[in-house]
Order: C-alpha cells, then sequence, then structure tokens
C-alpha cells in the first residue's frame, strides 16, 4: 500500500472509536504545542511508552494527522511535522473567510425562523458582557468566540462546510481562535476588539434580515482581523511561538 493509500484508508476509521480518538488529540496537541519541531521526524515506536497505547492506534492517528496536514510522510519510514510558511498561514486565513463567509451566507438564506437566531444572539450578549479580555476572562471569552462562530455554522444547515472548516482549524494559526490567543500589547489591540465585536453585532442583523451577500462579505473581512493580530504578533517571537503552531512557521518558503 502507497504512503497516500494508507492516509487515506485512516479516515475511515470511526470517530466512535475512543483510543484512537483521545490518540489524535494527544499528538495534534503535542505537535502544535512545539514538543515535536517542524522537520523532526516521528516514529511509531518511541510513542508507544510516551502515550501508553499500541503501536495500531498511533499509526493510524499519525495517518490521519498526515491527511489532515500537520504531518509529511517521511520516505524510509514514519512521518515528519510539516513546516508552514508565513505565506501558507496568510492562505489558510484567507480560505477561512470564503468558508465563513459562505456559512454566514447560507445561515442568512435557509433561516426559517428568528427564534433560530437566540442562541447566537445569547452568545453575543455573554461577550458584550464580558468585555475586552483580561488575564482573568480569557478563557471564559476564548470559548464565547468560538461558540460564536460555531453557531453561524450551525445556523448554514451545511454539513460540507463544517466538515471543510474542521479540516482548516486543524492548521496552525488559522481558526478563530488565533484572534483572541494574542495578550493586548499596543492600542491597536483594543481597536481590533472593538471592531471586532461590532463585525460580530452586524453579522447577527445581517442573516436576522435574510441578508446574505451582506453577511458574507462581513464573515469574510472579519477573518482578515485574525491576520491583522498575527502581523502584530509577529514583532515579537518569542510570542508568537508560544501560540499553538506558531513553532511550525518558518519565515523561509
Amino acid at each position: 500500500m502507497s504512503s497516500s493509500e494508507s492516509i487515506v484508508s485512516s479516515t475511515t476509521v470511526p470517530e466512535g472509536d475512543s483510543q484512537l480518538g483521545r490518540t489524535v488529540l494527544r499528538l495534534r496537541e503535542m505537535i502544535l504545542k512545539g514538543e515535536f519541531g517542524p522537520g523532526e521526524r516521528i516514529s511509531e515506536h518511541p510513542l508507544t511508552g510516551r502515550l501508553g497505547v499500541s503501536r495500531t492506534p498511533i499509526r493510524l492517528a499519525l495517518e490521519r494527522l498526515a491527511h489532515e496536514g500537520l504531518l509529511e510522510p517521511y520516505p524510509t519510514g514514519g512521518f515528519i511535522v510539516r513546516k508552514f510558511t508565513l505565506q501558507d498561514i496568510w492562505d489558510g486565513i484567507e480560505v477561512r473567510g470564503l468558508l465563513e463567509g459562505g456559512a454566514a451566507r447560507l445561515a442568512a438564506e435557509r433561516l426559517m425562523d428568528d427564534t433560530e437566531l437566540e442562541p447566537l444572539r445569547k452568545v453575543q450578549q455573554d461577550m458584550d458582557a464580558t468585555g475586552e479580555p483580561t488575564v482573568e476572562t480569557f478563557p471564559a471569552y476564548l470559548d464565547l468566540n468560538d461558540m460564536f462562530h460555531s453557531e453561524i455554522v450551525r445556523l448554514s444547515k451545511s454539513e460540507m462546510l463544517r466538515e471543510a472548516l474542521d479540516r482548516l482549524f486543524s492548521f496552525p494559526l488559522s481558526s478563530p481562535r488565533a484572534l483572541v490567543s494574542l495578550r493586548p500589547k499596543l492600542a491597536e489591540s483594543t481597536h481590533i476588539f472593538i471592531v471586532s465585536q461590532e463585525h460580530h453585532h452586524r453579522i447577527i442583523d445581517a442573516i436576522a434580515k435574510r441578508q446574505g451577500t451582506r453577511a458574507e462579505s462581513l464573515a469574510r473581512e472579519h477573518a482578515q482581523l485574525t491576520r491583522r493580530n498575527l502581523e502584530i504578533a509577529l514583532a515579537d517571537t518569542d510570542f508568537l511561538s508560544s501560540l499553538p503552531g506558531g513553532s511550525l512557521i518558518t519565515s523561509k518558503p
């Protein structure tokens, strides 16, 4: 079986396999936290003792992470951690804007009743009450921001879009979490927060009014705030490397 065939076959293993699911999550977390450096080889055998599981779930987990794009097959066996350029990150954010824009448009076009928006509005009310995140409120704000974006995808009623976004978010610094993972260090950070919250309210309004094109445009513009936040972070190399996936980014093609 070729490497590509092996990778594809691993995706047929049910997500309900709890041991495999835990192994995938643990390995993904280790990679994004920088426990394996870009270009570093990862083999099955050393991981069995480290993770306390047999080689089979480790092999399948590595194949799945290769299918996601975090790993690449190594010619003589095993896998290496993929390197990402800044252009890869910018492209990921651009694709996220396209997908989330499409989700917002479908949410507006497929809205059947205004009551469907109640969960999204409740999340935004909680975000408004939380205000600009501090060290103490950061974890709660992070969860609320994730919930806001997830609600829009739910309202789109598109399983295909959800799956596409889930895969995209396995890449470093492409998800909405990248927006609120940056500590406010500059006056511009407060400005970005204010604009972000304004976007949220306008997206809700566009969906409620069934204005699909407007909702799509706002969501695409909103995704670009992630890029601006990351551009700010690039001025601090140590801080960037502390972000999930930041250690995988290289300035070289």
